[in-house]
């Protein structure tokens, strides 16, 4: 199975992309986590992207493609794959689509966690972060009684998640995203999963998906 996970900020996209590389044993490809660590190894594209990411600016969509690739032929890609983080706008689509078939690979399903914007801010805006370990908490479900983190911090809600930040950064991810949205339903291959639910409950309907293709055949 190849898969791509996508979702607005608050959706549960990384909880539930761990729990699928967790139950299924697709190898997780976040865009991110590979950016940063070829920066960190100074590999040929590591550098590459660094001099955009030191600049504040985005990182070419070859070079990106060209981290993907690379991780697509390491060992664990090998039984299927989950991408996460990319592609956020057509022309990646196209690219990623482009280099799929130079390597012979397929995506078969792309997952789009749908959730009404006020309980993602009511999700964002809860979460308080600790300055000191980086533990993540939740005022309004896992706040310790006096309102310190196991280590001794006090946690805080960061600047860019609070109510307003949060409205500004749908806005944006809308705009980004419905293209794309549209793009892959028009291949076939868009399945939305409502996701305001638990984790094990959004678990429970992405495996219901996930399940449809392995039954035709795709996993």
């Amino acid at each position: 199975m190849n898969m791509i996970i996508m979702g607005p900020p608050g959706a549960g996209k990384g909880t539930a992309a761990e729990s699928i590389r967790a139950a299924y044993g697709l190898a997780h490809i976040s865009t991110g986590d590979l950016l940063r660590a070829a920066v960190k190894a100074g590999t040929e594209l590591g550098l590459k992207a660094s001099v955009y990411m030191d600049a504040g600016k985005l990182v070419p969509d070859d070079v990106v493609i060209g981290l993907v690739e690379k991780r697509l032929g390491e060992a664990d890609a090998a039984n299927g794959f989950m991408l996460d983080g990319f592609p956020r706008t057509i022309p990646q689509a196209k690219a990623l689509s482009e280099m799929l078939d130079r390597i012979g690979r397929k995506l078969d399903v792309v997952i789009n966690l749908k959730v009404d914007d006020d309980v993602i801010i009511r999700r964002i805006a809860g979460r308080l972060i600790c300055p000191s370990c980086g533990t993540i908490y939740n005022a309004y479900m896992n706040m310790p009684a006096d309102g310190l983190c196991k280590c001794g911090g006090r946690p805080a809600r960061r600047k860019d998640d609070e109510p307003e930040a949060v409205k500004t950064r749908l806005v944006a991810y809308k705009a980004q995203s419905e293209p794309l949205i549209g793009w892959y339903r028009e291949r076939g291959l868009l399945a939305e999963v409502e996701s305001s639910g638990t984790p094990v409950e959004v678990f429970a309907k992405i495996s219901d998906v996930l399940s449809k293709h392995s039954g035709a055949g795709k996993w």
